[in-house]
């Protein structure tokens, strides 16, 4: 930090990204990211947009979601329905509109809840160390050992199939992930001069912890969840395709792969196309953008 032995060089990138003062400076940030990092900036893009349906989805939607056109069951796509019906005649634009609301949401907070725990818990056992540290490691290491999906198949089945549940299912098993980048990233900046400066000057822990170790640790955590969003995503997908996700009839991009995949896949083939390029959209989308604020933030591959 400044105030004691200078900032640590993740940090200055993080806050020359992140510095907007003005919004002359703002677009000129913006500017400059989309030129050094092209792909990064179509999928921040696509992220804008996606986010812009979901929250105007009311407005864009043509239709009800819910609502059951049966003479026009399995319409192909067309001018009155984009991306035709599924076996209810239920508009697949809209619910695939509507349902990003659904995917977008699971993904935003799950991530959240999940970066906000690990990194407390990655922070905190990183500057105690000790007995603390170890306990909490071994946990980490129980956790890591199931696969991130059959963890959260298993806690979804246990608290039951909902939208709250489906979010702290996948929230569960972020944490982990997000206490080994925190803890290894707090590490490293504990050793650092104005980190020890500080101790020598009789600065209590929290203060430590949160006015030198917690803002120069973040940029990695950051990356990460951006990355994580995707995956986040993704999990809340596959857990409605596998039955336990949202439950029907609210629209989910992935309850709506599995409706189309289940018996319908040779005769309407669009009912899980359409969603599936939703899906992937989102994705690659955030792996673009996260490989671009990791090259951005990372003081070793801007001076490369």
């Amino acid at each position: 930090m400044r105030e004691i032995g200078g900032e640590s060089g993740t940090a200055q990138g993080l806050q020359a990204v992140l510095s907007t003062r003005s919004p002359v400076r703002w677009a000129s940030h913006v500017g400059r990211f989309a030129l050094k990092y092209p792909l990064g900036a179509i999928g921040g893009a696509t992220l804008l947009v996606i986010v812009f349906v979901a929250v105007f989805a009311s407005q864009i939607a043509p239709y009800d979601p819910l609502f059951q056109d049966t003479p026009n069951r399995l319409q192909g796509p067309g001018i009155e329905f984009w991306f035709g019906t599924d076996s209810l005649g239920r508009d697949a634009f809209s619910r695939l509109v509507f349902g990003s609301r659904i995917s977008l949401f699971v993904g935003l907070i799950s991530v959240v809840i999940g970066t906000t725990t690990g990194t407390f818990l990655g922070v905190t056992s990183a500057y105690f160390g000790g007995w603390f540290d170890l306990q909490i490691q071994r946990v980490v290491d129980a956790f890591m050992g199931f696969p991130s999906l059959v963890l959260a198949l298993v806690l979804v089945m246990a608290l039951g199939g909902s939208l709250t549940n489906v979010t702290l299912a996948i929230a569960i098993t972020l944490i982990p992930r997000m206490v080994r980048i925190s803890r290894s990233s707090a590490l490293s900046v504990k050793s650092e001069v104005y980190v020890l400066s500080a101790q020598a000057l009789g600065c209590s822990s929290s203060r430590v912890v949160l006015r030198y170790i917690v803002p120069n640790s973040l940029a990695p955590v950051f990356v990460l969840a951006t990355s994580y969003l995707g995956t986040a995503i993704v999990a809340e997908a596959s857990l409605s395709f596998l039955g336990l996700g949202v439950p029907a009839p609210h629209p989910s991009w992935g309850g709506m792969l599995q409706f189309g995949a289940r018996g319908y896949l040779e005769v309407a083939p669009w009912l899980a196309i359409f969603p599936g390029i939703a899906l992937s959209l989102v994705v690659f989308s955030f792996s673009f953008l996260g490989d671009a604020l990791r090259d951005a933030l990372d003081p070793r591959l801007r001076s490369a």
